[in-house]
């Protein structure tokens, strides 16, 4: 894998400042990804091994890999807000982003609370793909519209997210589920496998479009 660049800095907010880290490929860059993190109020920051598993997944894809804090964790200012002022902090760090590396393909992806509040952001930019691992599907809108080539992974053995839910949910989307046998809500012990999954999902997808 090409070296990394770890970055930090902060975006302006709705609700002052966000905190974001960035794994940057350098001047081959070939996109950016913009990754959610688990629910805040339940431990989850953008350190979360899932989070920095999608983040090395992209990175070695030649996508610059970012990772905000949502409000409340970390060095990002506001309190947590249900999904809906998360929303609006992506969406201020997506333009951020676009306005530091230009206008290069953004992929949106998210784990659990993450990738709700990925759905939601995927309403108000222009992404070229989403991918969504373990999502709360429970908390997103039966309106919200997914494209069928969004990436969803989940594991069989999730107790939090039953894979039951999450199928019942994809059906009438016409969406793909990718089932990591054995795989529970945190992915312990098949890290490996969810990023092989990303990088094998993303690179067929990338030479279909040419």
């Amino acid at each position: 894998m090409r070296p990394s660049t770890l970055t930090e800095l902060s975006v302006a907010g709705p609700a002052g400042a966000i905190a974001v880290a960035i794994n940057d490929p350098g001047s081959d860059r070939r996109g950016l990804a913009l990754i959610a993190h688990p629910h805040p109020l339940q431990g989850g920051t953008r350190d979360n091994k899932v989070v920095t598993t999608l983040a090395r997944a992209f990175f070695s894809l030649g996508y610059c890999a970012v990772r905000p804090n949502f409000r409340g964790v970390g060095g990002s200012e506001g309190v947590h807000d249900r999904g809906i002022g998360e929303t609006d902090d992506l969406v201020a760090v997506a333009a951020a982003m676009r306005r530091r590396y230009g206008e290069l393909p953004l992929a949106l992806a998210g784990f659990s609370f993450g990738a709700f509040v990925q759905t939601r952001v995927a309403q108000r930019v222009a992404a070229r793909r989403l991918a969504l691992v373990a999502p709360a599907v429970d908390r997103i809108d039966a309106a919200a519209a997914l494209a069928p080539d969004t990436l969803i992974v989940h594991g069989d053995e999730d107790d939090v997210v039953p894979l039951s839910r999450v199928l019942d949910w994809a059906r009438p989307l016409g969406v793909s589920v990718t089932v990591v046998p054995g795989g529970g809500h945190f992915f312990h012990g098949r890290l490996g496998q969810l990023q092989h999954i990303v990088l094998h999902w993303w690179r067929g997808h990338e030479a279909e479009a040419g």
